[in-house]
This record gives structure tokens, C-alpha cells and sequence, in this order.
């Protein structure tokens, strides 16, 4: 299955100035040529990210000046720098690697004397965090998707009429496809929003298209049962005239207990004894227990499961926000954890020589959650075999509160013609 192929004809540049709590370094080799807490991210449709440095914060003594007119990341305009490559002095470079604008980059007016490196050659990276002391710094390496703020924009679908919601659309250009978790998360939120709040106990997913992340998605509430208790909708989720997936979902005003009992969280290291990942997202911080995970066909086996501390930094006062964020993260490590006791095969083989997607997600809440505090996802896959794997999950709290069970079905096989080209891109 496969998207529709991207436009060739790039749309003009849109400027958003990046959190000013995340900071910008650019390497070449070892050196540190660039630093600052002002840059500003370009983005422009099917084309990877520019990050724009204020000229003050670039080390200019360490380059040459080529050239001016030269295309760079952000076309013409621009005078082109090559690596000053003193005798013994890091790696050469036979090929501009810099682009200084005295005056605005196309389509960036309002910003001038600012300096684009080349991000394949240059090593461009952000450093996130530091609010829990040194452990809580990340470094996200860039070009990257966006901040946590994007995905919070996302996944807050707004009125569109009755029982109707859309959601705004933001594309990762390596790999255009909506996550079927984000879909679920999504639905979760204006199935919320169309019960008057009532909070979710449980939702169920079967997504039956690829969607495409460059086009927005709408969400149309179907309500099947609105009782003085529960409600019960079927939320159909399209783009354009197809239908990309069905989520139903019952909801409930709770009630006092008269009977508790939840299941401990397994005894694994907590957030600050587990390593920072980079998941290409500012503004969330991820952790994977006993470093469980690297998605190297050649990483060394272990047991079916994976453990993953989430939390966002910063998430809007809003309960339907919050089991949305929570449940976007079901889709992300189950199938690594079917794939980690066998040999040979790992994630960075999905899309390219193996074909994996998320087909169902089953969510029950328990408790309602707080995306901004760590949350321990338990990720255990009981079932591969016959081109399938099943995965049962739970998310605990930071004190080891139940607060959510999702289970996972999911394919892994092999592509129909191995000798075909398969663009990773939009290939499942």
C-alpha cells in the first residue's frame, strides 16, 4: 500500500521561530562552529527542514568564503562558505558547507543576516531539556519532525459542525504516512469533545487505509447509546472521499469504587536510570529502559518486550489531551518488541526489505492520565507468526499506577516481489 506520491513542486517556505527553550550547536568533526538559542526552522512542503543561525553565532574564522549566488538549502541568494581545512585540522571540504544571507532568504522576509549550514555534511543538532538537571538533556539531531507543541496541534481536532471534527495536518518529508496510533488518539479526542467530556474507558482501532500525513483528516462522530452513564459513538475517520479507518469507543461519567485492584508495574529502572532517545521530537522526553532499543537488525536478541518512560514537557490543561497524547505512543514499539528475540531482523528494515504496520489497536483507560508526567509504557509481544504479531501493553504512572491496557495487532512480512524497488518513503 502507498501514499499518493508527493508533489515535485514545493510549495514556498513558512518561518516559525523554534521553542526558546531548545537550543542549536552545529558541528564540523569535533568543532563546534555554531551555538545559539535563536535559530529559526524553515519548513517547506516535501522538503526536509532549514535551520537559520544568526550570523553573530556562527564561527566564520573556521571556513572560507566561496562564492556568492551559489544554490543553497534555500536556493540563491545566499554567499557559500567551504571548511577552512588548516593543515591537520579536521576533514576536508572540497564543497560549500555553509550559506551566509546578509539580507532574507527567499520567502523568509523578516529575517536577514542569518547563515544555513548543509545538514548532510554539517552536523546540526538541537539540545532539548534541562529541567530536570543533566539527566534530562537530549540531544535531537536535525532536521527533525517538530516540537511537542506540533503534535499537541495535531492531535487537538476542532469543530467542524455537527458530530463533525478536522484535524490540521503536519507531514514528516522522509515518510509522509499517519501513524494509526495518532489516528486513535485523535478520535479519542473528538469522541470526547462530542460526549460533553465524558472520559473514555475504552476505544478500539482498525485502521484499513494508509492516510496521508501532508492532507488534514477528518473525524465523523456517530452516536450509537447516550445514556445517564455511558456513551457509546463509532467515529469514521476519512480524507477526502476514503475512508481510513473506524475507531468505536464507549465512554462513562465514572462512579465511586466498590471494588479496586490493579496489577503492579514491572520492576524495571525508572526515568532517570534509563537513556534518552531521540525520536526526532522536541519538547517530549523519551527513555528506553536497559537501552532495550535501537532498531539494528544486527542488535544483540532478548526477551519480547520493551519498556519506554514518556512525558511531555508542556501539555494545555485538558483531560481529552492528555488520553489523546497517551494513546498516540501505543503504536510506536510494539512491533520492535515482536521483532527483539529474533536475530537479523530489526525496525530499520521496516519499509525497505520488510513491510510492517500497525492493523488494530485496542485501548482500555483506567485512570485518567497526565501526559506530562512520566509515564512507563510496558510493551510485550506474546504472539509472530503467520505474517502477524499481538502485543499486550500497559502504561503505568511514575508510582506505579495502573493507567491504561492496550493491546496490538500488527503485520510483519515480507514484500510480495522481493526484487521490486520500494520506496521507503510511502511504502508500508
Amino acid at each position: 500500500m502507498h501514499v499518493p506520491e508527493p508533489d515535485p513542486e514545493a510549495g514556498p517556505p513558512t518561518v516559525t521561530v523554534g521553542p526558546p527553550t531548545v537550543r542549536a550547536r552545529a558541528w564540523w568533526s569535533d568543532e563546534l562552529v555554531a551555538d545559539t538559542d535563536r535559530a529559526v526552522r524553515v519548513e517547506s512542503p516535501d522538503r526536509a527542514p532549514v535551520l537559520l543561525f544568526p550570523s553573530a553565532a556562527v564561527r566564520f574564522d573556521r571556513f572560507r568564503r566561496d562564492g556568492a549566488g551559489a544554490a543553497g538549502p534555500l536556493g540563491g541568494g545566499g554567499a557559500r562558505w567551504r571548511p577552512a581545512d588548516p593543515a591537520g585540522d579536521g576533514p576536508s571540504g572540497d564543497e560549500g558547507v555553509l550559506w551566509h544571507y546578509d539580507g532574507s532568504p527567499a520567502g523568509c522576509e523578516g529575517v536577514a543576516d542569518v547563515v544555513a549550514f548543509d545538514h548532510d555534511r554539517v552536523r546540526v543538532e538541537l539540545v532539548d531539556g534541562g529541567h530536570d538537571g543533566a539527566n534530562d538533556l537530549v540531544t535531537i539531531r536535525f532536521p527533525n519532525w517538530g516540537d511537542a507543541a506540533d503534535l499537541i496541534a495535531v492531535m487537538d481536532v476542532q469543530p467542524m459542525g455537527e458530530h463533525r471534527y478536522t484535524s490540521v495536518a503536519r507531514a514528516d518529508w522522509r515518510r509522509p504516512v499517519v501513524e494509526a496510533s495518532q489516528v486513535l488518539g485523535q478520535a479519542i479526542v473528538a469522541a470526547t469533545r462530542d460526549c460533553g467530556g465524558r472520559r473514555v474507558v475504552s476505544a478500539h482501532l482498525i485502521s484499513a487505509r494508509v492516510a496521508d500525513a501532508r492532507l488534514p483528516l477528518d473525524f465523523e462522530v456517530d452516536p450509537l447509546a447516550d445514556g445517564r452513564t455511558f456513551s457509546s459513538v463509532v467515529v469514521a475517520v476519512t480524507q477526502g472521499d476514503r475512508r481510513v479507518a473506524a475507531v468505536t469507543a464507549l465512554l462513562d461519567v465514572t462512579a465511586p469504587d466498590v471494588i479496586r485492584h490493579a496489577v503492579e508495574a514491572p520492576d524495571v529502572a525508572g526515568p532517570a536510570d534509563s537513556s534518552p532517545y531521540d525520536m526526532s521530537v522536541t519538547g517530549r522526553d523519551l527513555r528506553i529502559v536497559d537501552d532495550a532499543y535501537t532498531g539494528d537488525p544486527d542488535a544483540p536478541v532478548g526477551p519480547p518486550i520493551l519498556d519506554t518512560w514518556v512525558r511531555f514537557r508542556e501539555v494545555p490543561d485538558d483531560p481529552c489531551l492528555h488520553a489523546g497524547l497517551l494513546a498516540q505512543y501505543t503504536g510506536h514499539m510494539s512491533i520492535a518488541a515482536a521483532m527483539r528475540p529474533h536475530a537479523g531482523v530489526g525496525q530499520a528494515d521496516a519499509h525497505r526489505t520488510l513491510s510492517t504496520a500497525i492493523n488494530a489497536i485496542a485501548i482500555s483507560f483506567h485512570a485518567e492520565p497526565r501526559a506530562d508526567r512520566w509515564m512507563l509504557y510496558h510493551h510485550l509481544s506474546t504472539f509472530a507468526g503467520d505474517g502477524m504479531t499481538h502485543s499486550e501493553c500497559r502504561v503505568h504512572d511514575l508510582d506505579g499506577g495502573l493507567l491504561a491496557s492496550f493491546t496490538v495487532d500488527a503485520m510483519v512480512r515480507g514484500f510480495a516481489d522481493p526484487s521490486q524497488t520500494v520506496d521507503d518513503r510511502t511504502a508500508l
